[in-house]
């Protein structure tokens, strides 16, 4: 029988006390050959524990039987070392998607099936997941995120590290802490009052290393309160190490290692990339002035070989999971295509939805309908090993003789999509010297830290692109270049394009996440519109990397002509007319949403609100699909018949889709986050720091907490809403204050809420209970209402269903001067379907414990 959490046992085959006594007998025999290897080391074979060998991994050492250790980017999907097609991974929903669902159980199985993809790729951590804060809707990678709520973001990273760690993988839940918006990331000073910070923003991670004891956590490249995160004593040491007693490897966040001295002194374990780091010789050195203890050193080492202990990187040491017990193999596209349905949210729905049998035609509309935006840009980004387009999905699963068409209507992309061909590239030293070749399947080349094959980044001087343009039509071609250095473009041996390109702005990411783009055309007569020759040298720029390591990033992109903007927008708008129901799939772009920029506003790019509100005058029965990975604004909304939410869907994105277009599967999604109807609604709009400084002045009031306190403004859709396919009508509320629990564990039950309520609807379903803790009297400096706990029911038609929630102590506690102080009284305890729809209330009276 397979059971959860990692473990493939018979139930009587071994009682639970004899389970954990073999986890503590695992565990001191991990810490005794870590002890063992720690003392044959000196300090120069200390330190060489503590910096990067290259971009991904930490050096081996076979004195002490230490292998050599990879870290992968993988918040939705698992790069491994070799970043390229050739090598793709399972592409799961973003975390915002992810965190739709609001089910723990769900996250737990995809990190399992991260950790399953990390294993096939040779990592041993998986550099996730992001735990900070939608704190304002214009964070630029809010979709690498959770939620706007500390308590649901909590549950689910923990889940995720669970499930991760239950394969034998590492985590690193980042970015601890406060790096909750790019605008100037790398140094901007996050000036935060201590309970703020205590009960906000600390407050995942700190669930996160009670409930899941991770293995690892990635330091914030930014300040806070004057002091960068990789140097911040009091909150590494202090808090995190002394408060919670994390045991695992504190990394930086890549480049984020700035002081030897300050870093060791404040626990920074491991500074990445390597092998030019702040440690090393430099720390080597520090230790011999007397600058820092060896001690220190000690301390530091220990933990990376703990790391690699617990991964079975270290001989004698046993794995914290042996093979055995690992989780049965998970099939990735089919997890990744139920979570991408669960976490769909139908915002509103006047009953278009589910699509019935007898629909005679359907319209699909949208650039995002043929080619899905499935991630978002930065280090959440992978290869797929295929994606499903929402075209492809809705033709497959439409019933036979459904007649579906497709008009573009508007392209929101700014930037020219990589051409559609598979091409060559070669890989020349400075003489122009081929030293080896890969094939790509389309424009897109891009390298960090490590070339294929094997090649060096020392003898690397140009890479050269070349591909076969077969173009559909004549007319104006759009060939474009995408990059910083010197480009030469050439189209059938005609020189189109030789210049230097240059980045833009000061961010030293911006060649890799945001690369300017340069466009030329290529005209093509009717008649003669054959295949084309193209041709893209790039040479690279001094330095040959970002920051110390290897870097080739640029895109070949091409665009075939197209009628005007106002062409598109009418073709549109004749085919949805004509049709019994029109889909619009809109959504955001690169530029938009991705690592190292924060939103400019939260307006759809391009002309697509015209087109929706253009199709939705034209048919009634009018759905649109939002495939975003944040709130976006929707002056349309109450025009249209539905709103579903897609966020970023992962590879299965158009199969999840046509599931719950046609009822095949319910929406299970509620909303993490509370979604504005206007950008001057958003209680917290500012990302822009003042003086290098950026003011959380808002304190706790984030998210629906600030919108609560708002006067007659409310938000387009409110935190925890959602709709399903069925009704339900919730019957009853109980409370039971639980005995005052022992010692000090903020998460030990207070209170037990049993909620009872029915599905009334015609249709079996989901529900998500939530429950929501108000405390009596008035006393501003406290949230009216913040989420303390939820748990979902699923019920036949005419069933009832009875939910079970545990409120922790955490939820009846603040923090005031200093430390975590109880504060027992009367509470309003409300249940329901959403921060705006509680139907059910009791008051309790929590009594001081003790």
């Amino acid at each position: 029988m397979a059971a959860t959490g990692g473990v493939r046992k018979d139930a009587g085959e071994m009682t639970p006390d004899q389970q954990h006594g073999e986890q503590r007998n695992g565990e001191q025999e991990r810490e005794a050959a870590v002890e063992a290897a720690l003392g044959k080391l000196d300090l120069t074979a200390k330190v060489a524990l503590l910096a990067g060998a290259d971009m991904w991994s930490l050096p081996a050492n076979a004195d002490i039987g230490l292998g050599r250790l990879v870290m992968s980017d993988g918040p939705a999907g698992v790069r491994g070392e070799n970043w390229t097609p050739d090598d793709p991974s399972v592409s799961v929903p973003s975390p915002t998607a992810l965190a739709a669902t609001w089910d723990p159980e769900l996250a737990r199985r995809t990190g399992q099936l991260l950790a399953q993809e990390a294993r096939r790729k040779g990592a041993h951590v998986v550099l996730a997941p992001t735990v900070n804060l939608h704190r304002s809707p214009r964070g630029g990678r809010h979709f690498e995120a959770y939620s706007e709520d500390p308590l649901l973001t909590g549950e689910l990273g923990a889940a995720f590290v669970a499930g991760v760690q239950s394969g034998g993988v590492g985590t690193t839940p980042k970015h601890f802490v406060a790096n909750d918006s790019e605008t100037d990331r790398f140094t901007v000073d996050v000036r935060v009052d201590e309970r703020t910070l205590r009960e906000l923003y600390l407050a995942p991670f700190e669930a996160i290393v009670r409930k899941a004891s991770p293995w690892g956590l990635m330091s914030a490249y930014n300040k806070v309160n004057g002091a960068f995160m990789t140097e911040h004593q009091e909150l590494n040491n202090g808090v995190l190490r002394g408060e919670w007693g994390f045991d695992g490897m504190l990394v930086s966040d890549w480049t984020g290692a700035r002081d030897t001295v300050r870093d060791a002194l404040a626990g920074l374990d491991v500074a990445m990339p390597g092998p030019a780091t702040v440690y090393g010789e430099h720390l080597v050195r520090a230790v011999r002035e007397g600058l820092v203890p060896e001690e220190t050193v000690d301390e530091l080492a220990r933990r990376v070989l703990r790391l690699a202990a617990r991964v079975g990187l270290l001989e004698g040491a046993p794995a914290a999971v042996p093979a055995a017990e690992l989780p049965a193999p998970i099939d990735g596209e089919a997890l990744a295509r139920e979570v991408a349905a669960a976490g769909m949210v139908l915002l509103a729905n006047d009953g278009v939805l589910p699509l019935p049998d007898s629909v005679g035609s359907v319209a699909l509309v949208g650039q995002a309908a043929q080619e899905a935006r499935i991630g978002g840009g930065g280090s959440a980004q992978v290869f797929p090993t295929h994606v499903v387009s929402p075209l492809e999905g809705l033709r497959a699963a439409l019933p036979p003789g459904t007649a579906l068409a497709y008009a573009v209507g508007a392209d929101p992309n700014v930037h020219l999509r990589p051409l559609a061909a598979r091409t060559e590239a070669r890989f020349l030293d400075r003489d122009g010297a081929e030293l080896g070749t890969a094939t790509l399947p389309d424009g897109a080349a891009r390298w960090i830290g490590q070339l294929p094959s094997g090649l060096s980044f020392a003898d690397l001087a140009a890479v050269e692109l070349t591909g076969t343009l077969q173009p559909g039509r004549a007319g104006t071609h759009r060939i474009g270049i995408r990059g910083v250095g010197r480009f030469v473009l050439e189209a059938d041996g005609a020189v189109l394009f030789d210049d230097t390109v240059l980045v833009e702005g000061e961010d030293p990411a911006a060649a890799f996440l945001n690369p300017p783009e340069r466009v030329v055309e290529l005209e093509l007569a009717e008649g003669v519109a054959g295949p084309v020759s193209l041709a893209l040298r790039h040479v690279l720029p001094e330095g040959g990397g970002f920051a110390g390591f290897g870097l080739v990033s640029f895109t070949l992109g091409h665009g075939e002509p197209a009628g005007t903007a106002d062409e598109l927008l009418e073709e549109a708008v004749s085919v949805a007319a004509a049709a019994d129901v029109a889909v619009v799939v809109v959504g955001t772009t690169e530029e938009v949403e991705s690592e190292g920029v924060d939103r400019a506003g939260l307006a759809l790019p391009g002309r697509q609100d015209e087109l929706v509100a253009r199709i939705a005058e034209a048919n009634p029965r009018t759905v649109v699909v939002v495939n975003a990975g944040a709130p976006v604004l929707m002056p349309w909304r109450k025009d249209v018949a539905a709103v579903l939410l897609g966020w970023f869907p992962g590879q299965e994105a158009g199969a999840a889709l046509a599931d719950v277009l046609t009822g095949a599967r319910e929406p299970g999604g509620r909303l993490p986050t509370t979604w504005p109807a206007a950008e001057v609604d958003a209680p917290v709009w500012d990302v822009d720091p003042v003086n290098g400084a950026l003011a959380y002045g808002e304190g706790l009031f984030v998210g629906y907490r600030a919108w609560q306190r708002r006067s007659g403004i409310a938000p387009a859709y409110w935190f925890g809403h959602g709709l399903g396919y069925t009704e339900w009508s919730y019957e009853g509320l109980d409370v039971r204050v639980l005995p005052s629990p022992a010692g000090d564990d903020p998460y030990a039950p207070v209170v037990e809420a049993v909620v009872l309520l029915r599905n009334t609807g015609a249709r079996p379903g989901r529900e998500v209970v939530q429950l929501y803790l108000s405390p009596d009297g008035t006393d501003d400096s406290r949230p009216a209402t913040a989420l303390a706990g939820f748990a979902s029911a699923t019920a036949a038609p005419g069933e009832q269903a009875e939910v079970r929630v545990r409120l922790p102590l955490r939820a009846f506690q603040t923090w005031t001067d200093g430390h975590w102080t109880d504060r027992p009284g009367g509470y309003r305890i409300q249940a329901g379907h959403s921060v705006a729809d509680l139907p059910l209330t009791v008051t309790a009276e929590v009594p001081p414990r003790g």
